[in-house]
């Protein structure tokens, strides 16, 4: 687009984000009357704050409700029950995740010529809901009717006088709607533009209500126009009421939220939301976009990393801007383990490429294991500049950033005042090329779904003795064979513990859930074997897949196991020991780290080394095994378990010693069906000697393994 001249309202900007927030949370909340936060508007569907008359079910009484299947309920006297007896496939299985969306938001469209803004147009919403449905993803939701929003909810950020002004719009004529967009930075105003931005910020909250009282674990909204860009008496960039800023408000407000964590993924930066929340130490806004040293739109001085936020909310603001094009997975992979994830834990908290962005994102939130990243995972010399930036920029904040082995130096903003680029314009040859690229990415990466679909089972377990405890989700299945007998003794002769009957039978089980996960079969699953047993039982796993079909393997011991003595230090796995004796680094592919000792030492040894070696090696299999005075509690061993779902595209098999808690067990099952792991509890930093021991071993392994950088090296 070409430049604009000055226009009244606040800094503008244009382009909406290309994908839409899904909050997760887990409080209670209820309805309130017509006109006040809460309540949908007139006209809305019977989707909301309802009181739920369902005798049978055991919510709190006041939920939002859904329209019923076949309408009354028997018994009830009532069309309408809880989501949370909704939310259950005919399998008796909970459906996890919602989506929400109104074919009414399609309703609004640009009545006259305009480059600029002729991108933001109805098939946004319907080719993207079409994806979902040609992929199955929108049957395994459930499916909720966004309502519209009440302009008590709309007030939450914006002022009266601007949302006078924006219903106003509902009878002006086209010239008059045509002069009143021009007022803004590539924005267009529609007569149904009101109900469409509405419904629009409804579906937000929607969602949120759907989350937080428990009727599903997340979700997805699919609407328009979009939010992120607009504040709090102006519309900008296609974005009319700011959509995720009304749900933090309405969540904080209705259900009594004291932290909520916002990820902003768009090419452009969402200043909206960091003016309305920058003096607000409850809400945590993380944004990722493209920069350039200020060259790219919207050429602000608070885009840059060192815009930390104002007063209160110093250190809640987290920019970080991409100062070249072209990042990558190891890019990404990066900002979220040096900067997103550290930050966030410490803190407790193009039609067709849409469309298929929507669809990755569907399938994330339902728990389905991503494909393995492809590509070297070297993140580039512009990415790691800008990571250090913010580390810097933030590290007076957040403690977890001064103790990951690398002290950040603070760098001079990366803002420049030369002349400023020529802006590219969304109908430009330079759009439509980088778009095309971007569309054809992802079509490559849905064709690997293609040829790598889901697998029918996700997680099996394999317990030679199941305790009558233990509980697992219905679509866990429990695995009752054996390999065949010859297999399985003629692995055993290899070490003379798995020669005893029970550790035999154990070690059958063991290995006919390993061929189920080898052969594709199975994604992940949980085995246990007799203590004495566990480290020969854990050499034969490693064996096996080595020499049937696993290229590269990562074995994450934890407690007292070693490595096995004659396994080839060949490239093909990477032993990683935690609670070793001390930190060492034989080679590459040999790395020790003690057990850190609190809650904080522990996220960064995971953050700062575990996920940067496992993405770094990108393996075709995880071994997790829990041996010996492993020292792990429950929601730390999961939360191991759930990361290294990611580097292997879901493969992980986790080995438990028989008298491992039931709990476990059932917690590691829930969680590699694509659950979220329990907390950690109380955030406490790492003691001197883990921050040490981590500083050491990245000092020792960052030269091999690019993905523990977080600095950009010294340019000679």
């Amino acid at each position: 687009m070409g430049q604009h001249g000055p226009r009244p309202g606040p800094q503008a900007s244009r382009q909406p984000s290309s994908r839409q927030a899904a909050l997760r949370g887990g409080v209670l909340g209820a309805g309130s009357e017509s006109e006040e936060v809460g309540k949908s508007g007139p006209g809305s569907p019977p989707v909301g704050l309802l009181p739920c008359l369902d005798s049978a079910c055991s919510c709190p009484g006041s939920l939002p409700v859904v329209p019923a299947p076949g309408g009354c309920k028997e018994g009830t006297g009532s069309a309408f029950t809880c989501p949370a007896r909704v939310a259950q496939s005919d399998h008796g299985c909970a459906m996890r995740t919602a989506l929400v969306h109104h074919e009414d938001m399609t309703a609004a469209r640009l009545l006259w010529e305009d480059p600029e803004c002729e991108i933001e147009r109805p098939e946004r919403l319907t080719t993207a809901l079409e994806r979902l449905r040609q992929w199955g993803l929108e049957q395994r939701c459930l499916q909720l009717a966004a309502r519209e929003a009440s302009e008590a909810e709309l007030g939450l950020v914006h002022s009266p006088e601007y949302v006078s002004l924006v219903r106003g719009t509902q009878t002006l004529s086209t010239r008059e709607l045509q002069a009143l967009s021009g007022q803004y930075d590539a924005v267009y105003f529609h007569p149904s533009t009101f109900h469409c931005a509405r419904l629009a910020v409804g579906a937000a909250l929607q969602l949120v209500d759907a989350v937080l009282t428990g009727a599903v674990h997340n979700g997805l909204a699919l609407v328009r126009p979009p939010g992120h860009h607009s504040q709090r008496a102006a519309a900008n960039g296609f974005c009319v009421f700011n959509n995720v800023a009304i749900a933090a408000k309405y969540a904080k407000q209705r259900h009594g939220l004291h932290r909520i964590l916002i990820v902003d993924w768009d090419v452009h930066h969402g200043q909206g939301i960091q003016y309305i929340f920058e003096d607000d130490p409850s809400v945590l806004y993380f944004s990722w976009h493209r920069y350039e040293h200020g060259h790219f739109w919207p050429y602000l001085r608070e885009s840059d990393a060192d815009a930390v936020g104002q007063g209160q909310g110093r250190g809640f603001t987290v920019n970080l801007p991409w100062n070249q094009v072209g990042m990558g997975n190891a890019d990404y992979v990066a900002a979220f383990l040096h900067v997103l994830l550290p930050v966030a834990f410490e803190g407790g908290y193009h039609l067709e490429s849409l469309s298929q962005s929507v669809c990755m994102v569907a399938k994330a939130l339902l728990g389905d294991p991503a494909l393995p990243l492809s590509g070297p995972m070297e993140p580039h010399h512009s990415a790691l500049e800008s990571i250090q930036s913010v580390r810097a920029a933030q590290a007076p904040h957040w403690k977890s950033l001064r103790q990951q082995g690398s002290t950040p130096i603070l760098n001079p903003s990366t803002y420049s005042l030369e002349r400023r680029a020529s802006p590219v314009s969304p109908g430009g040859p330079k759009f439509k090329a980088a778009e095309a690229q971007a569309s054809a990415a992802l079509s490559s990466l849905l064709d690997q779904l293609h040829l790598n679909p889901t697998l029918p089972v996700r997680t099996a377990v394999a317990l030679t003795a199941l305790d009558a405890a233990l509980v697992l989700p219905a679509d866990v299945l429990r695995k009752e064979g054996s390999a065949p007998q010859e297999e399985t003794r003629a692995w055993a002769r290899l070490h003379e513990a798995l020669a005893q009957d029970k550790a035999l039978t154990a070690l059958g089980k063991v290995l006919h859930l390993l061929n189920g996960i080898l052969d594709g079969q199975v994604s992940s699953g949980i085995a246990a074997t007799p203590e004495p047993a566990l480290a020969p039982t854990l050499d034969v796993v490693i064996r096996r897949s080595l020499s049937h079909g696993a290229r590269r393997l990562l074995c994450v011991a934890v407690g007292q196991l070693d490595r096995p003595t004659d396994l080839a230090d060949d490239g093909r796995n990477l032993w990683l020991n935690i609670r070793g004796k001390e930190a060492a680094a034989p080679s590459k592919f040999q790395v020790s780290v003690p057990l850190p000792g609190t809650t904080g030492g522990f996220v960064s040894c995971v953050l700062a080394l575990v996920l940067p070696l496992a993405y770094g090696f990108q393996p075709d299999l995880v071994l997790v095994a829990l041996g010996p005075a492993h020292g792990l509690q429950v929601p730390q061993a999961t939360l191991l378990a759930s990361l290294l779902r990611g580097p292997a595209g879901g493969r992980v098999l986790v080995l438990l010693e028989q008298g491992s808690t039931s709990q476990l067990a059932g917690v590691l099952a829930r969680v590699l069906q694509g659950e979220a792991p329990p907390g950690l509890g109380p955030f406490s930093m790492a003691s001197p000697e883990d921050t040490q021991a981590l500083i050491y071993l990245r000092g020792q392994l960052e030269a091999e393994w690019k993905m523990l950088q977080v600095a950009a090296p010294q340019v000679p």
